[in-house]
């Protein structure tokens, strides 16, 4: 299973972007999937993930600014990343696992990361 992330790039506060992650290989679409991020100097942090059979988790951070979606057609992941601020500066991985997750310790795949710049 690869999973392939994209959509990070500059932006300034209060603005929008979306991350996309492809899924390929024996990707299973009862598998959970999310996405972490990782500041500079800091650990990798749970930001949001979907199960089929489950729903939708969020860091409280970014409950009512971030949106998670799934399009099992296509084997990709969204996160939709609005009124963005400069905490949300990252790399962000998007990430698989059998179960619903909001740690590390249980995904199975990562993907690479895709670096989300805020400026003030």
């Amino acid at each position: 299973v690869q999973l392939q992330a994209s959509g990070g790039g500059m932006v300034q506060a209060g603005d929008s972007l979306r991350l996309s992650c492809q899924a390929s290989g024996r990707f299973h679409n009862s598998y959970a999937v999310g996405w972490f991020r990782q500041a500079p100097g800091k650990e990798r942090e749970f930001v949001a993930a979907t199960k089929w059979s489950y729903g939708t988790l969020y860091n409280d951070s970014v409950k009512g600014r971030f949106t998670i979606s799934r399009d099992t057609a296509k084997n990709t992941v969204y996160l939709q990343m609005n009124s963005l601020k400069p905490e949300d500066t990252a790399v962000y991985y998007c990430a698989a696992a059998p179960a619903i997750f909001t740690t590390t310790t249980p995904i199975k795949y990562w993907g690479q990361g895709t670096l989300v710049t805020v400026s003030s």
